[in-house]
């Protein structure tokens, strides 16, 4: 097995977290039940995916609160909060509580750009001000300040009995250097490394060259993490996560293997080519054995530049699954990789 320059050091996962609309707590519950599981695996992180109006998580920042109670060493994060929906300052606000209560664990992954299907949600979200938001890479900025401690007011002291703060309350120390960029754009690649942001890499980059020119998931992929460091103040040690989706199979039984095999298969057509106006390219889901899977992603040009991974579940599979995809994952394609489970 061919060596990576960059030895595994982090392995993570990232879920959904889909429920039933007629017992939403039995989705949640299985949510903080992997999450659970995650940490006595050994995964060094678990992620949450963000999703409104949707059976998916829709408040990740209150799930990762309750998982922060029931684990103790694991890394709790969001990959992504689309910012289009929140307001920077009470974010910063929730997600300094939720630092505070893990006790330092927290790692928020957020984005940029309109709400999806804005033009049906804007009269509900922003009735009043919907044309004059700005969903860009500002928004971030002002978390970013936010957490970092730059005053939001020029008004503190003591105003009857109660006493006023210039900053957001409270404020978590290193929380600033745990804030995740969610980019696939050479741009916004860019963008995170030059404000100091760790990047999160996902199984999703834009095609940005030309039309006739052939599309090569791993190697535009690479160009964004290389244009991140090379912005980062960093440089190389600037910190990247990849989030492929990947499906070890190794104790799957054999109907767990052909479901897995028909969902990576139905998938595939979407991989042959830039899709939609954005031109977006996915990558390849990765299923079989783990020595498999392992020698594929050494191979991969964009993943022998990390030292971190947040893979991604499949989105429609059940909990049975997941335990035993996670479980394969820690006993077999981690140390394949060169990795080792936390203590």
């Amino acid at each position: 097995m061919p060596s990576t320059p960059r030895p595994l050091r982090k392995l993570g996962f990232l879920t959904i977290g889909l429920f039933d609309e007629a017992d939403p707590r039995r989705g949640h519950e299985s949510t903080l039940e992997i999450i659970e599981l995650g940490e006595r695996l050994g995964f060094d992180s678990a992620w949450v995916r963000h999703r409104h109006l949707q059976y998916g998580i829709s408040s990740p920042v209150a799930v990762l609160a309750a998982a922060s109670q029931r684990t103790r060493r694991i890394d709790l994060g969001t990959a992504v909060i689309p910012l289009g929906w929140e307001n920077p300052l009470r974010l910063a606000e929730d997600l300094a509580t939720v630092d505070i209560l893990s006790g330092g664990r927290l790692n928020a992954g957020v984005s940029v750009g309109p709400p999806m299907h804005y033009e049906q949600v804007k009269g509900a979200l922003y009735p009043d001000t919907a044309d004059a938001e700005d969903f860009g890479h500002e928004r971030v900025r002002r978390l970013l300040d936010f957490v970092r401690g730059v005053p939001a007011t020029d008004f503190s002291g003591v105003e009857g009995f109660e006493v006023f703060s210039d900053r957001v309350q409270p404020q978590s120390p290193g929380l600033g250097r745990r804030l995740w960029y969610g980019g696939g754009s050479l741009r916004s690649a860019r963008w995170a490394g030059e404000h100091g942001m760790n990047l999160l890499t996902s199984s999703v980059v834009k095609a940005e060259g030309p039309e006739t020119e052939a599309a090569d998931f791993a190697g535009i992929q690479l160009s964004h993490i290389r244009a991140f460091r090379a912005a980062h103040p960093d440089g190389e040690a600037a910190r990247v996560s990849q989030g492929l989706v990947v499906i070890p199979t190794d104790s799957a039984s054999p109907a767990q293997r052909a479901k897995y095999e028909e969902y990576a298969a139905r998938r595939l057509p979407r991989t042959t080519s830039p899709q939609g106006p954005a031109r977006l390219l996915f990558a390849p889901d990765l299923v079989g054995p783990s020595e498999e899977i392992a020698a594929r992603l050494h191979a991969h040009d964009a993943f022998r530049e990390v030292d971190e991974v947040a893979f991604a579940l499949p989105f429609t599979f059940g909990h049975e699954d997941y335990v035993q995809i996670l479980t394969d994952m820690a006993a077999k394609l981690g140390p394949a990789l060169g990795w080792q489970p936390s203590a």
